[in-house]
């Protein structure tokens, strides 16, 4: 039996079709009592032209209209229409196959003028939504966000594979819920005996998810030796585009000659090491932007020599071709070089120059679960990395992981999800220097193409309007909390589909803990009240009045200064 079978005189009918206009149509509603029981982003059911079938609408505009007109004798009068506006966003089937009361996304027919629609509340209501959920846990990929907003009842699942196959943006404004929901969603992933997930973690915020499937790495400090739990991210594994991007300052007039030699004096550094360690077959075939270990230190040695050269002349010693126009590129080098802040990128001890460390430092961040002692969701803690190489390193590990999996044979390829927080400070809309630019290329990869290689993205960010549009663009999942900047709100409502952009207006009015969730991964555009994560995320808020009214407080100042002086906590 259908969970549909409306009679004709049914009190939950509200009228019938006026217009139709592709997936949007018009309802005329019979009386003032019904317009008045109608709500915006409520649903109803809208009578096929199909046996079997019914068509699902949502709300998004109730409207009284009154004009004039004549009447028979040709008298001033006014009439007043109710109508509701609403989209149409799927087709509710009585059977489909061996399954009774089953939702698809897709739009069978379309409603014939005068079809009767009804109210979808109550126990259809209730019905509906348990059709849905189980349509989600039967298609072995349930996830979990909360409850529908519409019946609370009822389980908010989405499709986990449509979920990280298509990309997903989660935003929302400070304060809005956004950190609980990423939570939310990681301790799901974790128990997965074969999860695979890397989180950038900027400010060091998802510390306390400890549980059994989490695993816990920091990028290395000033003071941080090479041991478990500390990553470093050498400068040997960079691009020739990158490097030069970091060290080179193009508005030199020697930029090119500095280029050049940079380039010439890395490719004999990494010749010689490989020849070294007997690595005759890579030597005879590598690039300036293979990964082999070389030491910056021994071409800084070249360089001095280069840069103070004389050479035999007609008559007396002349200067070297590269005499005194490498003094700049040097000092640059060396400033870098020793720069404590930096120790996670030129640090040039034994195990990090070592030719496996790039082994290492790989199967940390792509190993599953089933292959590291069921630690498959990997949060690396990048809060100590300074701001204007952020981008860079974080880019670094994207494409590490990119190429990685590129290199790997269709059918051995485990996939892996990037959760990339606060994207919008390395991810930017607009980009300020060239390493920038050097660093957001990897990323805009990884969202066109990264899908063809397993590899799902999901963006983060309280500021939706200074992310780059293409990454934002290539997602097909949005998660959107409350966002009260207009710029922002803007952004998303151009995401969405033409056909929801009414529902965007929800977004400044959206509660705490609240989310629109829409995309490919969610059977239905939903209000969802997201449910509280076993494992509380760090809040960056503070109660201010509540500090402020505290008796005494305690002298940290001290302590802080010495940490910022070792850049150590």
């Amino acid at each position: 039996m259908s969970i549909f079978d409306f009679e004709k005189d049914s009190p939950e009918r509200i009228g019938v079709v006026e217009n139709v206009d592709t997936a949007n149509i018009v309802i005329k509603i019979e009386n003032e009592e019904k317009l008045k029981r109608m709500q915006v982003n409520h649903l109803v059911v809208v009578q096929s032209s199909k046996v079997g079938q019914h068509l699902i609408a949502l709300v998004n505009k109730i409207m009284r209209n009154s004009f004039e007109s004549v009447d028979d004798d040709n008298k001033p009068m006014y009439i007043i229409e109710n109508v509701v506006k609403a989209t149409l966003i799927g087709t509710h089937l009585d059977k489909f196959g061996t399954k009774p009361n089953v939702f698809k996304r897709t739009l069978e027919t379309v409603p014939e003028i005068d079809a009767d629609c009804f109210m979808l509340h109550g126990d259809r209501l209730t019905s509906f939504m348990k059709a849905i959920t189980q349509i989600a846990i039967e298609g072995k990929s349930p996830l979990s966000l909360g409850h529908y907003a519409l019946d609370e009842n009822a389980e908010a699942w989405l499709d986990g594979n449509k979920f990280f196959q298509r990309h997903a943006v989660i935003v929302g404004s400070t304060g809005s819920g956004k950190s609980w929901t990423v939570a939310k969603l990681l301790e799901q992933v974790a128990k997965l005996p074969s999860a695979n997930v890397i989180v950038f973690d900027i400010h060091g915020e998802y510390a306390p998810l400890n549980g059994s499937g989490f695993q816990h790495v920091k990028i290395a400090g000033p003071n941080d030796k090479s041991k478990d739990g500390i990553l470093f991210l050498p400068y040997w594994l960079l691009t020739y585009e990158e490097m030069i991007s970091l060290m080179l300052d193009r508005s030199d007039n020697n930029a090119p000659n500095q280029a050049m030699a940079f380039s010439n004096a890395v490719l004999e550094q990494k010749r010689k090491n490989l020849e070294s360690l007997g690595k005759k077959d890579i030597a005879g075939i590598f690039t300036i932007d293979s990964p082999v270990p070389y030491k910056l230190s021994e071409i800084l040695v070249e360089f001095n020599r280069l840069d103070t050269e004389m050479v035999p002349g007609a008559k007396t010693e002349k200067q070297g071709p590269m005499h005194g126009k490498l003094t700049r590129f040097i000092q640059r080098l060396e400033s870098k070089k020793s720069d404590k802040r930096l120790n996670f990128l030129f640090n040039e001890s034994k195990e990090v120059l070592a030719y496996e460390y790039m082994e290492h430092l790989s199967k940390v961040l792509m190993h599953s679960s089933s292959l590291q002692l069921n630690k498959g969701v990997k949060i690396i803690d990048f809060s100590e990395v300074p701001s204007d190489v952020l981008s860079l390193m974080v880019s670094l590990v994207g494409r590490l992981v990119f190429s990685i999996q590129q290199w790997i044979s269709k059918e051995n390829r485990h996939p892996i999800a990037i959760f990339c927080d606060e994207a919008h400070l390395y991810l930017p809309e607009k980009t300020r220097s060239s390493l920038e630019d050097a660093g957001l290329q990897n990323f805009e990869r990884i969202a066109k193409e990264g899908r063809k290689y397993g590899i799902g993205l999901v963006v983060i960010s309280q500021r939706p309007a200074e992310v780059n549009r293409t990454i934002l663009s290539q997602s097909n999942n949005f998660v959107a909390m409350r966002l009260t900047n207009a710029e922002d709100q803007a952004v998303i409502k151009r995401l969405l589909p033409d056909s929801l952009g009414g529902y965007a207006e929800l977004l400044p009015i959206l509660d705490i803990g609240e989310a629109l969730v829409v995309g490919d991964a969610s059977l239905l555009p939903s209000r969802i009240k997201i449910s509280k994560p076993f494992y509380e995320p760090n809040s960056a808020t503070v109660d201010f009045w509540d500090e402020w009214q505290r008796d005494s407080t305690i002298d940290v100042i001290s302590g802080a200064i010495e940490a910022l002086r070792k850049q150590s906590r």
